[in-house]
């Protein structure tokens, strides 16, 4: 019974008043009655189709067989598989079909005969290319053991060695502990959402992003790598968190920082974060070179060491009376800008040389390049400043300063 069939009868029995339900329930039997009948058809018809073994190859077809293959077919019993289908009103097709040992030779044909034929045919083709080996499940393998191997393989050259180490580090103490000796295929989706959530009771909610991030990573090449089917973390519930972004400090900010820590090493630190926008991790990589800070753009990856040029301002010029810039560790010099500024972090600035940038004119593509921000892909390609241009736009900043001036001092 067709699909319209069986939308005319639904629409008949709709319009039967309800006076006349005994004939709308006769109707309905009918048709149940007829469904049942046209499956019962539909099976016997099937039985048609079922692949069987049977020994079609008699002893003449056998020794036209490649003589390595016809020792093996007939330890196997001297049989394929065939399957008989039906092939319009009144034909038949035949599918021929040996898979079995490396071997994967399929013929059919109208023509029982002609199948046999075109299997000998193939069956010699296979036997000069060779038959595949079997292919094998992969091996189970600890998360530990393939986490290992995505880092040191795939992810490291993907990355800055920053990052590479900062996730590495997040692994360590989030994943490894948890997941490290457990067979990754026995990770469920729920032994996921239980260590997340766990993150996030915490107050965690960065990391949490982070591991979320981690997790996704192995699995999805767990799966790449035939080892899963699916990516556990597809299930896991976790809503992003919200990053609170950097705040640029007042102008009265900037003169207590500088004049809290006159007179130490520090100054002269905050005084180069302040003035050049660089990220913490670029401090140790910075120089001075003529008219520019040039330091190390720890943001590019790929493997590519890139440098970035900012230009050396006028408010910054005083602190830099000695030429060579050091600086101590970064731990350290968040520890001493905390006392000092208890609201902000040491990375807010990065986010006052950028506002200010901005608050005084500096083109797009000069701020940009103080920074260590991206043109994008064209932009990259064919964008070379010259340094006429980024000293131009430096002295925009000059501006910035305020009264009175802080002049740093020699002693620690």
């Amino acid at each position: 019974m067709t699909e319209q069939e069986l939308n005319s009868i639904i629409v008949t029995i709709k319009n039967i008043p309800e006076e006349e339900n005994a004939l709308a329930r006769q109707l309905l039997q009918a048709t149940a009655e007829n469904i049942v009948k046209d499956r019962a058809l539909g099976a016997e018809q099937r039985k048609s189709d079922i692949e069987k073994s049977f020994r079609i190859f008699g002893e003449k077809e056998i020794m036209q067989m490649p003589k390595a293959f016809r020792k093996e077919f007939r330890t196997e019993g001297c049989t394929a598989h065939i399957r008989k289908r039906k092939s319009g009103k009144t034909h038949w097709n035949y599918e021929v079909r040996y898979r079995r040992h490396g071997y994967n030779i399929t013929a059919s044909a109208n023509n029982l005969e002609e199948a046999k034929m075109k299997f000998l045919v193939k069956l010699k083709e296979a036997e000069k290319t060779g038959r595949k080996a079997p292919e094998k499940k992969p091996a189970s393998k600890k998360l530990g053991e393939f986490a290992d191997y995505i880092f040191e393989t795939y992810y490291k050259r993907k990355v800055t060695a920053e990052t590479y180490k900062n996730t590495l580090n997040r692994y360590h103490n989030h994943i490894e502990p948890i997941f490290g000796q457990t067979a990754i295929e026995k990770i469920m989706p729920a032994d996921c959402q239980a260590l997340i959530d766990g993150i996030k009771e915490q107050g965690k909610g960065k990391t949490a992003d982070e591991v979320c991030s981690i997790l996704n990573m192995i699995f999805r090449l767990a799966v790449k790598h035939s080892i899963l089917v699916h990516n556990p973390m597809e299930l896991v519930i976790h809503k992003q968190h919200e990053t609170q972004h950097g705040k640029a400090l007042a102008k009265e900010e900037e003169k207590i920082l500088l004049e809290a820590s006159a007179g130490t090493p520090y100054q002269k630190m905050f005084a180069v974060a302040l003035y050049t926008g660089m990220r913490p991790n670029e401090f140790e990589t910075a120089r001075v070179e003529g008219d520019f800070i040039v330091s190390v753009n720890s943001k590019r990856k790929n493997g590519k060491t890139e440098y970035k040029k900012i230009p050396i301002i006028a408010p910054l010029r005083p602190f830099l009376t000695e030429g060579e810039i050091k600086f101590y560790g970064t731990n350290r010099l968040r520890e001493r800008f905390k006392l000092i500024l208890p609201e902000h972090k040491i990375y807010d600035l990065r986010t006052t040389f950028y506002t200010r940038c901005c608050e005084f004119g500096v083109s797009d593509a000069a701020r940009s390049e103080f920074v260590g921000h991206s043109l994008g892909a064209l932009g990259n390609a064919y964008t070379d400043l010259s340094d006429e241009f980024l000293l131009k736009e430096g002295k925009k900043l000059d501006k910035w300063s305020f009264m009175p001036q802080i002049v740093p001092q020699n002693r620690e």
